[in-house]
C-alpha cells in the first residue's frame, strides 16, 4: 500500500480546513513547533536525523538507487531540509505546494531491496510513498529536534512535549500519512520510537553505511577537521547500536569533542542575539507576518 495522490489531496484538504490563518502556515508563531525549531542549533542533529532515516532499508535503497547522493550527499539532504522549511515556516499555499512536489518525486522512487537486511529479504519491493516509511522519516525529524533542544537550550516539560507532538501531526498530513498509523499522543510516540529502534526494521545495510560515509566524509572537501567534528557529534547523538552498525568512529577523542561541544553550546547559546540563534527561515516567516 502506498499514499496515492488522491489520498494526499484528501489530507491536504482537511489540513486547509483546519488552519486558522493561512498566512502563518500550518503552525504559526504561537506554536510550540516554531518555538523549538527556530533554534539554529537544532541543525547539530542533522546528521543524526539523516542517518536514522538511512537506517530504514526502504529509505537507504531508495536514496541509493534514485538520486545523485553519492556525488552530492550533503546537497541531497540540504534540499530535503529546504522542503521541510517550506512546510514548517512557509504560508499555507507554500506548504501544500511543497507537499505535492515531494509526493510527485516520491512516486518515482520504487524498486527492490538489493540485499537481505534486517526484516527485509533481498528482492523485497519498496516505495518511497509507503506510509510506514514516511512515518519513520517524519518521526526522525521531530524526535531529533527535541533531543538537541533539550541538550542545548533547556528541558521541555511533559505538557510541552505533548503539545509539540500534537502539532507535528499536521506535518504528517502533508505526506498523506494515515491517521490510523500515527501514534495518538506523546507517550504513544515514545513507545513507537523505542519499538522501532529495537526492531529489525531499523537495520543498517550496505547502501546506508556507504551513504553515511559520503555524508560525514564528503570527497574532495577542504574542511576535513570540521567534518571530523560533525561526525563525532553525530556519533555521540546516535543510539549506540546504530552507531556501531554504521561503523562510526567513537573513541575517547570523539567523545571529548562531542561532549565539549555540547557543554560549550549549552553555556553560551542563550546569550547569542536572536539574529544568530534563530533560523533564517523562521526570521523570514516572522517578517512576512509582520
Amino acid at each position: 500500500m502506498t499514499v496515492e495522490r488522491a489520498d494526499l489531496d484528501r489530507r491536504l484538504d482537511a489540513l486547509r480546513a483546519a488552519v486558522p490563518d493561512p498566512r502563518a502556515g500550518i503552525f504559526g508563531p504561537s506554536s510550540t513547533v516554531w518555538s523549538v525549531n527556530r533554534e539554529a542549533v537544532i541543525f547539530l542533529g542533522g546528521g543524526r536525523a539523516a542517518l536514522l532515516q538511512l537506517a530504514h532499508p526502504f529509505v537507504a535503497h531508495g536514496v541509493d538507487q534514485h538520486s545523485a547522493t553519492r556525488a552530492d550527499t550533503l546537497g541531497r539532504f540540504m534540499r530535503t531540509f529546504e522542503n521541510v522549511f517550506a512546510m514548517v515556516y512557509g504560508d499555507l499555499d507554500a506548504a501544500l505546494a511543497s507537499a505535492r512536489r515531494v509526493h510527485t518525486v516520491h512516486t518515482h522512487i520504487t524498486g527492490d531491496v538489493r540485499e537481505t537486511v534486517g526484516a527485509f529479504a533481498a528482492g523485497a519491493p519498496y516505495a518511497a510513498n509507503t506510509p510506514e516509511a514516511l512515518l519513520w522519516v517524519h518521526a526522525t525529524l521531530w524526535e531529533t529536534s527535541i533531543q538537541v533542544y533539550e541538550l542545548i537550550v533547556r528541558p521541555l516539560t511533559d505538557a510541552e512535549k505533548a503539545t509539540y507532538y500534537e502539532e507535528t501531526k499536521r506535518f504528517a498530513m502533508l505526506f498523506g500519512i494515515p491517521d490510523a498509523i500515527v501514534p495518538a499522543d506523546w507517550p504513544a510516540f515514545r513507545r513507537y520510537w523505542d519499538a522501532m529502534l529495537a526492531s529489525s526494521t531499523i537495520t543498517v545495510g550496505t547502501p546506508a553505511r556507504e551513504l553515511a560515509h559520503f555524508l560525514l566524509h564528503p570527497p574532495g572537501s577542504w574542511i576535513g577537521p570540521a567534518w571530523d567534528w560533525f561526525a563525532a557529534v553525530t556519533a555521540h547523538l546516535l543510539p549506540a547500536r546504530l552507531r556501531g552498525e554504521f561503523g562510526l568512529t567513537y573513541g575517547w577523542l570523539e567523545q571529548v569533542a562531542a561532549e565539549t561541544t555540547i557543554r560549550g553550546l549549552r553555556a553560551s547559546w542563550w546569550a547569542l542575539p536572536e539574529r544568530v540563534r534563530f533560523l533564517p527561515a523562521y526570521q523570514a516567516a516572522m517578517q512576512r507576518l509582520s
